[in-house]
C-alpha cells in the first residue's frame, strides 16, 4: 500500500516497517509510567500510519501522545527492523504545528529569540534576575507561572540559580592560541553553556587549547533542535542557515561542542534540507567536520593522566540520549575517564536510560520527569560514586536536580571539567 497523504510520504516507510511487536513497550520510559499504548512507539506509528493513508485527521486529541514523547530512540535502538519513530514523531508534531498551531510564546522563542544569541541573551538577563533575587519563587506563589503551562510551578525549582556573567561576557579573558597549534577548531557555544553554565565553557576551551587546538568562536545562534523537536522546521530550517554561514566563515578544521544535543543536531543538519540540494551540500560539508567533545578528545588527550584533585574518588557516567543513541558515542566517553589515573570508574546501572530532562520535557511534563529521574537517582545510589559525569547540559541540570532532591552528595560534572583539571597536571614537556 502507498501513502495516500503526500505530506507522509517521506516517513511512511518507516511507518509500514512496524510490525507491532511490541518490544518498544518495555524499554520506553513513558510507557512504564503511563501504561498506555498511545504513548510507546507502537502507538505512534499507528497514529502517523492512519493520518498518512487518510484515516484520520490532526485534531487536539493528538497533542498529548505527541508531545509526551521523549524522543529519546529507546525504541529504535531495541527494534528489529530499526523504525526511526523519533522522525515519525516529528512528523507528526510538524503536522500539528501547521494544522492546530503553537503557543504564541513558542513561536515566539523559537522564531525571534533562538535565532539571535543576542535578543535572546537580554531575556536570559531578566529571567536571572528573578530566579536570583527571589522573584521567581514570588511568581510562583502568585500562580503567575500558571500562565506559561501547569507544571511550571513546580518546574520552579529545578534550576537553583543563573549565572550573572554568561560566557561569551567572559570570551575577552580567556586564551585561544595555544604555545604550538596543531590544529583550529570552531567552538560551538551551546545555548544552555552559555547561558546557565558558562564555567563548563570556560573548562572545554581551556581543554582544547590545552591539546594545540587554535579557537575560534563565531556568533552562532541556537542549534535548532528544540524548534525541531517541537515540530516548528521552519525556525529548525532557518537556525541552521545561519550557523552555516557562520561557521563556514570560521574555515576551521574541526568543529567542537560540548552539548550531545548539539553535536546530534549540527550532524543531522542535512536532513533538514532534503529538498534543497545547494544547502544539502553544504550542511553535509558541515557534518563532517562537526567532533562532540569525548568524540575529539579521545584520541587527543594523553593516554595517562593524573587527576590527584580527584585522587580515590569514584566516577560513574550517565549517557545523554543525543550521544549514545543518535551518535553511537558509547566507549568515547569511558575511554576517556579511564584515561584518568587518580580515579576510579564504576559502571552506571541503566547508563542509557533517559533522566527524563529531553530538552525542557522536565518543564512541560514536571511528574512524569520526575519518575524518570528517582529511577536514575536509585540507580546512582548503587554505585556509591562521588562524581556523576555527562555530556549534555540539560542532563547536567536534570541530574543536580535529582542528587539535590535525594539528599546525595554526588558532585555532577562535565566530562570536560575532569579534563581541565586533569591536564593541568600533566607532565610539562620537555
Amino acid at each position: 500500500m502507498h501513502s495516500k497523504n503526500p505530506t507522509y510520504e517521506e516517513v511512511y516507510d518507516e511507518v509500514s516497517k512496524c510490525n507491532r511487536c511490541g518490544f518498544c513497550l518495555s524499554v520506553c520510559p513513558i510507557y512504564g509510567i503511563t501504561g498506555s499504548e498511545m504513548n510507546v512507539a507502537r502507538g505512534h506509528n499507528a497514529h502517523v500510519r492512519a493520518l498518512a493513508e487518510d484515516n484520520a485527521a490532526i485534531s487536539p486529541d493528538y497533542k498529548d501522545p505527541l508531545f509526551e514523547c521523549l524522543l529519546c530512540k529507546a525504541c529504535v535502538a531495541n527494534c528489529n527492523p530499526a523504525v526511526r519513530t523519533d522522525k515519525i514523531v516529528v512528523t507528526g508534531r510538524s503536522e500539528y504545528v501547521k494544522k492546530v498551531g503553537q503557543s504564541k510564546i513558542m513561536t515566539f522563542l523559537f522564531r525571534n529569540l533562538l535565532t539571535d544569541q543576542h535578543k535572546l541573551g537580554r531575556y536570559i538577563r531578566l529571567v536571572a534576575f528573578g530566579k536570583n533575587t527571589g522573584m521567581s519563587k514570588l511568581a510562583k506563589a502568585m500562580g503567575i507561572l500558571n500562565w506559561f503551562g501547569k507544571d511550571m510551578k513546580d518546574a520552579e525549582g529545578i534550576i537553583e540559580k543563573l549565572p550573572w556573567t554568561f560566557f561569551r561576557d567572559r570570551i575577552s579573558g580567556l586564551n585561544f592560541e595555544p604555545a604550538k597549534a596543531k590544529m583550529s577548531a570552531a567552538y560551538f557555544v551551546g545555548c544552555a553553556f552559555n547561558y546557565v553554565l558558562p564555567d563548563v565553557s570556560e573548562a572545554t576551551v581551556e581543554v582544547l587549547v590545552s591539546v594545540g587546538a587554535k579557537v575560534k568562536i563565531g556568533d552562532n545562534c541556537c542549534c535548532g533542535v528544540p524548534a525541531y523537536s517541537y515540530g516548528d522546521l521552519e525556525a529548525a530550517r532557518k537556525m541552521a542557515r545561519k550557523n552555516i554561514d557562520v561557521l563556514e566563515k570560521l574555515n576551521t578544521d574541526v568543529v567542537i561542542t560540548e552539548c550531545g544535543s548539539c553535536s546530534s543536531f549540527l550532524k543531522e543538519y542535512p536532513e533538514l534540507f532534503a529538498d534543497d540540494a545547494a544547502m544539502k551540500k553544504r550542511a553535509e560539508a558541515l557534518a563532517l567536520k562537526v567532533k562532540s567533545f569525548s568524540e575529539f578528545m579521545v584520541t587527543e588527550a594523553p593516554d595517562k593522566l593524573s587527576a590527584d584533585k580527584f585522587s580515590g574518588k569514584v566516577v560513574t557516567y550517565h549517557d545523554p540520549c543525543h550521544m549514545s543513541r543518535y551518535q553511537k558515542l558509547i566507549k568515547e566517553p569511558r575511554t576517556l575517564l579511564k584515561k584518568l589515573s587518580g580515579l576510579t570508574y564504576k559502571e552506571l546501572p541503566e547508563a542509557d536510560r533517559c533522566c527524563g530532562a529531553a530538552g525542557s520535557y522536565n518543564l512541560m511534563h514536571y511528574q512524569q520527569s520526575m519518575q524518570i529521574l528517582d529511577r536514575k537517582m536509585q540507580n546512582l545510589k548503587k554505585t556509591g560514586a562521588d562524581i556523576l559525569t555527562t555530556e549534555c547540559p540539560g542532563c547536567m541540570i536534570q541530574l543536580s536536580y535529582g542528587v539535590r532532591r535525594s539528599g546525595l552528595a554526588t558532585k555532577v560534572v562535565h566530562i570536560s571539567e575532569l579534563m581541565r583539571d586533569a591536564l593541568k597536571n600533566k607532565p610539562k614537556e620537555k
